[in-house]
C-alpha cells in the first residue's frame, strides 16, 4: 500500500488516485534566467524517481512540469545582458534540457510554458475579480484579496496576523493591503507585454502555475510538488487562487523535496559556493550525482561535500561490480529482493532504504558467484538491472562503468596492451618488467584486478 507524506497534512497517507490505475502530478518547474544549481538537481531527480516508480507499479501517471518563460528575474537578466528576452529563455531551456538528460531525468508528460497559457490566466484573473477575490488597481496592476480566502496559510502554517506584522507595500504597487498579490503586473516601457481587460501587460508568476495545472490536469488533481522554498509563497498563494477560481479543492497531496546545502552552508553565490549542475558534472560522472542525490530520502535536508560523493562512488561501485563479468538476463525476474524494494519504495519512495536492498542483492550475487552457481548469479544480476532502472541507475555496461564511462579521455586499446605485455612478462618470470608495466599502469590512474579469470582494470577516482 502506497503511502506518501502530504506537506498538506503533515503526515503520511496511504495514496488513493482519483482515478483508479491513473496519476495527474504536477511540479513546478525553472524560471528559465539562469543555469540550474544542484539543488534543482535534487529537486527533479527526486521527482523522476517518484515518476519511474508510480510508472513501474502500473500506473498511468500523467505528470506536468511547467517552465516559467516570462518573470521579473527573466526580463531583468535580459537587460543585463542587452539581450532578447525570448532568446534568453531558449538558451536557458536549451542548458536546462542537457543538464536534466545528463543527469538522467525523464521528459515529464508534457511541459507547458506560461506564454502559452496567456489566454487561460486572463480567464483566471477575471474569475477573481467577478467573486470578488481580486481587484484591478489604478496603475493597471491586478491584486489577489488575501484576507478572504480563510484556509490562507493551511500549507505554509503561516498565520495572517504575523504576516501582517511583516508586510509592507514596495514602491510601485498600487495594493489595497500589503498581505495582497500581484495576479497581473502592468507592463513598464520596453518590456514583454500583452493585451489584457486590464490594458497591457504580464502575469504575475503565481497565477501561471494555477492556470497551467488546472488546464493540463483539471481543477482537482493527484499531487503537486516542488522545492523546499516554494511552499510559502508560492504554493500557497496557488491554493488561495485556485480553490477561489474554482471552488474544489486544488491538490490531494503537496509535496515537497528537501534542502541541499553546500559544506554545511546554504547556496549562496555571495559565498562562493553556489554550483550549476553543470559545474558539478565537470568533476564527476554524471550517473555518480544522481546516484549520491538517491541516496537521501527526498524530504530530508542534504548536505553536499566533496568527501560525501566519494562516499557515494564506493556504493555505486559496489553495484557495479556485482555486475561486472555476467551475460545479464533479458528476462524480468523477481524475489523477495524485489518484494523488499517495493515495500520501501511504497513506504514515502524511501530511496536509502532501497539502495540498502540493492546492496543486499549485489552482496547475494557476490556469494554465488563465490559457489560457482553462475546461473543463479546472472539472474539475479538481472534483478538487481531491473530495480536500477526504477531509480535511473546500472543502466551502463559495467566494463563502461569501470572504464571511466567516457567521462575521462583515456585510450583503452593502450592500456590493454600494456596489460598483456605485464601478463607474458609475469607468465616469463620476468617481475621486474611486470612491476615497470603495473607502475606506468598506476601513472595512468589505472587499477588492475588479477584474479583466476584473467586481468581487469579500472580508472581510480
Amino acid at each position: 500500500m502506497l503511502q506518501i507524506y502530504n506537506s498538506l497534512t503533515r503526515k503520511k497517507e496511504t495514496f488513493q488516485p482519483l482515478v483508479p490505475g491513473k496519476i495527474s502530478m504536477y511540479v513546478c518547474g525553472m524560471t528559465v534566467y539562469d543555469y540550474c544549481h544542484l539543488g534543482h538537481g535534487r529537486v527533479f531527480v527526486a521527482f523522476d524517481v517518484i515518476a519511474r516508480y508510480l510508472r513501474a507499479k502500473g500506473y498511468d501517471i500523467n505528470y506536468i512540469r511547467n517552465i516559467t518563460d516570462i518573470d521579473d528575474k527573466i526580463i531583468r537578466r535580459a537587460q543585463e545582458n542587452n539581450e532578447d528576452w525570448q532568446l534568453l529563455v531558449d538558451r536557458f531551456v536549451g542548458a536546462m534540457d542537457e543538464d536534466f538528460a545528463a543527469l538522467g531525468i525523464q521528459k515529464p508528460s508534457l511541459e507547458p510554458k506560461a506564454t502559452e497559457y496567456i489566454d487561460q490566466i486572463i480567464a483566471m484573473v477575471e474569475t477573481l475579480i467577478n467573486n470578488g477575490m481580486a481587484y484591478p488597481a489604478d496603475n493597471g496592476d491586478v491584486y489577489y484579496v488575501v484576507e478572504k480566502f480563510d484556509s490562507y496559510g493551511r500549507l505554509s502554517g503561516k498565520v495572517l496576523d504575523e504576516l501582517r506584522s511583516g508586510a509592507r507595500v514596495d514602491v510601485g504597487e498600487a495594493k489595497r493591503n500589503p498581505l495582497d498579490f500581484a495576479l497581473w503586473k502592468a507592463a513598464k516601457p520596453g518590456e514583454p507585454a500583452w493585451d489584457s481587460p486590464w490594458g497591457k501587460g504580464r502575469p504575475g508568476w503565481h497565477i501561471e502555475c494555477s492556470a497551467m495545472s488546472t488546464c493540463c490536469l483539471g481543477n482537482t488533481f493527484d499531487i503537486h510538488g516542488g522545492g523546499p522554498d516554494l511552499k510559502f509563497p508560492h504554493h500557497e498563494n496557488e491554493i488561495a487562487q485556485s480553490e477561489a477560481a474554482t471552488g474544489e479543492k486544488y491538490a490531494n497531496t503537496w509535496m515537497h523535496a528537501g534542502p541541499l546545502r553546500l559544506n554545511d552552508e546554504k547556496m549562496s553565490k555571495s559565498l562562493g559556493n553556489f554550483f550549476t549542475i553543470r559545474d558539478i558534472l565537470a568533476k564527476h560522472p554524471a550517473e555518480l550525482v544522481r546516484f549520491y542525490l538517491l541516496a537521501s530520502h527526498y524530504r530530508s535536508p542534504m548536505n553536499y561535500t566533496e568527501t560525501s560523493i566519494d562516499e557515494a562512488f564506493s556504493g555505486l561501485e559496489r553495484l557495479y561490480t556485482a555486475l561486472r563479468g555476467l551475460d545479464l538476463s533479458p528476462e524480468v525476474v523477481t524475489s523477495q529482493f524485489t518484494e523488499r524494494f517495493n515495500q520501501v519504495m511504497d513506504d514515502d519512495f524511501n530511496t536509502p532504504e532501497a539502495l540498502a536492498v540493492m546492496y543486499d542483492l549485489a552482496r547475494e550475487v557476490n556469494r554465488m558467484r563465490k559457489v560457482n552457481q553462475l546461473e543463479q548469479a546472472t539472474v539475479l544480476a538481472g534483478e538487481l538491472k531491473q530495480l536500477g532502472d526504477v531509480l535511473g541507475i546500472l543502466q551502463q555496461e559495467p566494463e563502461t562503468f569501470f572504464k571511466g564511462g567516457g567521462e575521462q579521455a583515456v585510450d583503452a586499446e593502450q592500456i590493454e596492451q600494456l596489460i598483456a605485455c605485464r601478463n607474458q612478462a609475469r607468465a616469463e618470470k620476468n617481475w621486474a618488467e611486470a612491476d615497470r608495466v603495473r607502475d606506468e599502469l598506476q601513472a595512468m590512474g589505472v587499477v588492475l584486478e588479477d584474479s583466476r579469470e584473467g586481468t581487469t582494470w579500472k580508472l581510480d577516482r
